[in-house]
């Protein structure tokens, strides 16, 4: 095998994911995460962007309609991570979910972001995150990113929204 290192422009362009309900996701993603409906593929799939992008998510039951999630220790897929332009964003995001009541599994500050997690209805694993300025992400000695997991203060990200 080369040395090939793919170029840095390169970029994740959009997920495809299988719901077992379409209308079930679409009220997850647009009317509580705030995506927008862009298009759909007759009645078995849809199109959501933030933006007006053509899509960032693509949801979909031709192989999944009324089926149940993957068992939680099988492979697949382990989270969607969301990027938030600002931390108020996250902090909105953060709002929204408390004020409609939706569980998280998981809060985390990761020296380079601060993360929610949380499962769509499908269980398919949602991360909502946004990353701070490079300027001040951790280091190590020989200048790599030096990542962790601690608690996230909720409250401080709160704060942004006042």
């Amino acid at each position: 095998m080369d040395n090939y290192i793919i170029p840095s422009g390169t970029r994740i362009g959009h997920v495809h994911l299988k719901v077992s309900e379409l209308s079930r996701s679409l009220q997850f993603y647009c009317d509580l995460l705030g995506f927008t409906l862009m298009a759909t593929y007759g009645p078995d799939a849809a199109f959501i962007s933030a933006g007006g992008y053509h899509h960032h998510i693509g949801l979909n039951t031709w192989q999944s309609k009324g089926a149940s999630p993957p068992p939680r220790r099988s492979t697949g897929l382990f989270h969607t991570a969301i990027l938030y332009p600002e931390r108020k964003d996250l902090a909105t995001a953060y709002r929204r979910l408390l004020d409609a009541g939706y569980p998280l599994t998981g809060t985390a500050d990761h020296g380079v972001s601060e993360a929610l997690y949380l499962d769509d209805p499908d269980q398919n694993g949602v991360e909502l995150y946004w990353d701070r300025p490079r300027e001040v992400w951790p280091l190590q000695p020989d200048g790599s990113i030096q990542m962790y997991t601690r608690p996230l203060n909720l409250e401080g990200l709160l704060r942004e929204l006042l």
